[in-house]
């Protein structure tokens, strides 16, 4: 590369919006991300920040959210200096290369079984070499800068994550497979849907589940080399965080963790209110 394209890409780079999910990866350190299902006000955003998460997970599987909201959310996180992340709710361009347009830096696809699918998630995600992902112009990851094609498509790359979800038998099966697709970022364990699938919905506890994250990790490790790094993440225990704790420790590569959502900790919030005004409604008639 000459020098002039050096310093073109360069300054692409400086003009980029910071990804804190990339950054803790490659130290790695553990990241972690607030789900956004039920608020679609952008001020949902700025307390993620506030409270000291790492990331905004906005959730297209579980959620009635559209891509002008959840476009929103994201241009929001990135001005906050939070990774906007966007689970799609399905593998297919229309979803994956439109989030990423309107402003995320990492997309999550759920229910990746094979190679082949894992593909198609880079494919749709990436620009060429890398992907078929359609160019495209002044975009909320470069801050709107007007910069060439060809090193804003490059600095979009490196700076985009791709996480695909391990959450059946099938593609625990097919892990191997799966984590040797290169362009994947991060392979994430939705441990909710493994369950299930494995016939035991919702016991954490269950050996098969961390066999499942040894099985996972070494796959990821097996791959893992100076250019490429490919990490595990924790999807559906945010309530067992004693055994996000149990497994991060035991796999250095285990390091992206979905970290409550806005629902739950709404419900919360609401039953501890009533539980309280009850409480004073109890003794009042006593």
């Amino acid at each position: 590369m000459s020098s002039v394209a050096d310093t073109q890409l360069e300054a692409a780079h400086k003009v980029a919006a910071p990804n804190p999910l990339r950054a803790k990866l490659l130290r790695g350190e553990l990241a972690y991300a607030l789900s956004i299902k039920i608020i679609s006000s952008i001020e949902i955003v700025g307390y993620a920040a506030a409270a000291g998460y790492d990331c905004v997970l906005v959730d297209l599987e579980h959620s009635s959210f559209g891509l002008d909201t959840t476009c929103q959310l994201s241009c929001a996180a990135l001005s906050a200096g939070l990774t906007p992340i966007v689970r799609v709710p399905a593998n297919s361009s229309e979803w994956i290369s439109r989030a990423l347009d309107g402003g995320a830096q990492a997309i999550i696809v759920p229910h990746v079984n094979s190679a082949v699918e894992a593909a198609n998630v880079v494919r749709y995600a990436k620009f060429a070499p890398l992907g078929e992902r359609s160019a495209t112009g002044t975009m909320p990851m470069l801050r709107y800068a007007p910069v060439p094609a060809e090193y804003a498509n490059m600095v979009c790359n490196d700076l985009t994550i791709v996480i695909c979800m391990i959450e059946t038998v099938r593609a625990l099966e097919d892990v191997d497979s799966i984590a040797a697709v290169p362009g994947v970022d991060v392979l994430l364990i939705g441990c909710g849907d493994l369950t299930t699938d494995m016939g035991i919905p919702g016991e954490y506890s269950d050996p098969r589940v961390e066999a499942a994250f040894d099985k996972v990790a070494a796959a990821a490790a097996r791959v893992s080399t100076d250019s490429r790094l490919l990490s595990v993440g924790f999807g559906g225990l945010h309530n067992r965080l004693d055994l996000v704790e149990k497994f991060a420790r035991k796999h250095a590569n285990a390091r992206f963790v979905m970290a409550g959502a806005d629902n739950t900790f709404v419900f919360q919030a609401v039953l501890d209110g009533a539980k309280a005004a009850q409480g004073v409604a109890d003794r009042l008639c006593v």
